[in-house]
């Protein structure tokens, strides 16, 4: 049986080659699966149905509309990993990793979005009979790519035998010596190859160009009109993630942006910078705003969880604070106390109220740990939430107006620039959520750079051994509470910073959208869940997380009583497949693959 040839070659532990699972020879496989992927890419300038009564228009020969660009995109990765699984020249770049796992993963997904396709159109318009000679081509040519991957080969590292008459202490040095070998194999994989060393403006293109496709995915994604190719979308982008994670490019992508750390951090703002422009309305702007509020406060809720690892489970409530002390200091009508601060003054005042609420919670709190101290946090949202609704000048003080909250918060003029009002930016008109957007962008730009300073710190570095090992930290002389108290309080800060903001995007605050559940993000669950899915301990990773826990829930309302079954399976399926997250760091990857191949655990490795 024929191997992945890029696999064998990898400095890793012997490697036990095993068939794949249909019992064809894995050339055969490799040809059907390119093969097939070729005759996909054909199948999309066909017509795939006679009507154009299914959405994105079908019927055009030539030039490939709707769900048809999807397939196109995953059947041409699959053709370039098929041809690159036999070793054409020029195609090597492609995979650093494993080409025959990418050429799965590719094939897989391709196959998914192409059948969904197929059966969306014979669903809603009544039948096969709807089927162009397009429709049939591309779900045949999709199912022998399909067939054909799986009949590739399977290979898991080979151990090292055991002796069985080895004592206790033998064994500990075995199994010592086993994982010392994967993790040395894992940072030799590492190691970018010398031969393959890219000249600096080379590595430079390479960020601008992983910068643009991710503008353009995320773009894609948020701007889809129809719920069909939202679906064909997450199909697609999810599988192609994997299949060039499994290739390695997002390895070496990685590899790269952490040698650039601060220009891949420009261009990263500068592409999202670039969104609003990439709109012909303001509609998607809306996502694009709550994203970024919900991304930074995710952000600094990583400071607790992902580097203290403190379990707070009610941390949307120093969004809270934030929020009701810029509302109250707005120049809101309902506001008691009448006062109008500029918004510097504002965000500032919310972010330092935030902070003291931080650290009057935390200082009796902090001394315990685990469960104890999850509990303890989740009382405390609760408690935030149930007095500023008895804070209505009938069970207490008027001081948020109950239940009411406090509404009519005014748009943010800063330096005459009204915040509210439509602009002509480049030739391009920006409207009101692309100009929040934008000053979210700001205060994205804020944390990052908070987060990025702190984890790099003295601080920084205590705070991992706390994670890691409080009682043996302790013991090195770290003072673990004050430690604890200072991640409590820079993350409370954080979330009040953002808070400011979102009292004025939203216009009013009330003390239903700081529950620990509720039915728009963010809320301490889906924060927590953002932080956990997109990578803990990154600066990527809770970004993505957040991103993606605000979109597809947005995307999914069609689903209707459907929408958080379907959710909570894909989370279900994320954490067993992914459980280090989305762009974990290294550690936390090796922690969850030191038994398995060291090559393909570190094509996962993410910023």
């Amino acid at each position: 049986m024929t191997t992945d040839t890029t696999a064998s070659e990898s400095p890793s532990a012997p490697v036990a080659a095993r068939s794949g699972l249909i019992g064809l020879p894995a050339p055969l496989g490799r040809a059907l699966a390119t093969g097939g992927g070729a005759l996909a890419i054909v199948s999309t300038f066909l017509s795939w149905t006679w009507t154009s009564d299914f959405p994105g228009d079908l019927t055009v020969y030539g030039y490939p509309g709707g769900l048809q660009v999807l397939v196109l995109v995953g059947s041409i990765l699959t053709t370039l990993f098929g041809l690159a699984s036999y070793g054409v020249k020029g195609l090597g770049v492609l995979t650093p990793g494993s080409a025959d796992s990418a050429l799965k993963m590719a094939a897989l997904g391709t196959f998914g979005t192409a059948w969904y396709t197929v059966i969306a159109i014979s669903s809603e318009l009544g039948g096969l009979v709807n089927l162009d000679p397009g429709g049939f081509v591309v779900a045949v040519a999709t199912l022998a790519a399909l067939v054909g991957a799986l009949a590739l080969p399977f290979e898991r590292p080979e151990p090292d035998p055991v002796d069985p008459d080895d004592s206790g202490w033998e064994l500990f040095r075995h199994n010592a010596r086993q994982k010392r070998n994967v993790l040395k194999s894992a940072f030799a994989a590492k190691s970018p190859d010398p031969a393959r060393a890219l000249p600096a403006y080379a590595e430079i293109l390479v960020i601008v160009a992983a910068m643009a496709v991710g503008l353009l995915v995320f773009s894609y994604g948020v701007s889809t009109p129809y719920d069909e190719l939202f679906i064909g979308f997450l199909i697609t982008a999810g599988f192609g993630f994997a299949a060039v994670s499994k290739a390695g490019l997002v390895a070496r992508v990685s590899a790269i942006t952490a040698k650039h750390r601060t220009l891949t951090m420009t261009g990263a703002f500068v592409a999202a910078a670039a969104f609003p422009f990439t709109q012909s309305n303001d509609q998607y702007a809306t996502i694009g705003v709550y994203i970024l509020i919900f991304a930074t406060v995710a952000l600094g809720l990583n400071i607790v969880v992902g580097l203290a690892g403190l379990l707070d489970l009610g941390y949307v409530a120093f969004l809270g604070v934030g929020a009701y002390t810029a509302a109250l200091v707005s120049g809101s009508p309902s506001s008691p106390l009448h006062v109008h601060w500029p918004f510097w003054a504002s965000a500032l005042l919310g972010a330092v109220v935030a902070m003291v609420f931080g650290v009057i919670i935390g200082a009796p709190t902090l001394r315990l740990r685990g469960d104890y101290l999850a509990i303890v946090t989740l009382g405390f949202g609760e408690i935030f939430r149930i007095t500023v609704l008895n804070l209505d000048g009938t069970s207490g003080p008027d001081v948020t107006n109950g239940s009411n909250g406090i509404s009519s918060i005014p748009n943010l003029n800063i330096l005459g620039f009204d915040f509210g009002q439509n602009h002509q930016i480049l030739g391009t008109t920006i409207g009101r959520f692309a100009n929040y957007l934008l000053l979210m962008l700001v205060i994205t730009l804020i944390v990052v750079v908070v987060f990025r300073r702190s984890s790099d710190s003295r601080i920084g570095r205590a705070w991992v051994a706390i994670r890691e090992d409080e009682t043996a930290a302790l013991a090195m002389g770290i003072n673990g509470f004050r430690v604890k108290l200072i991640a409590f309080a820079l993350g409370a800060c954080l979330a009040g910073l953002s808070g400011s903001v979102q009292a004025h995007v939203t216009y009013t605050v009330t003390p239903e959208q700081y529950q620990f559940a509720y039915a728009v993000p963010p809320n301490s669950a889906f924060l927590l869940a953002a932080v956990v899915l997109g990578g803990m301990g990154t600066i990527s990773g809770p970004l993505v997380g957040a991103s993606l826990l605000y979109l597809i829930p947005a995307k999914l309302q069609f689903l209707g009583d459907y929408q958080l079954f379907a959710f909570g399976v894909t989370l279900v399926l994320l954490m067993r497949f992914r459980p280090e997250g989305l762009i974990p760091n290294r550690r936390r990857q090796l922690e969850f693959h030191e038994e398995t191949d060291a090559p393909a655990v570190l094509s996962k490795a993410g910023a």
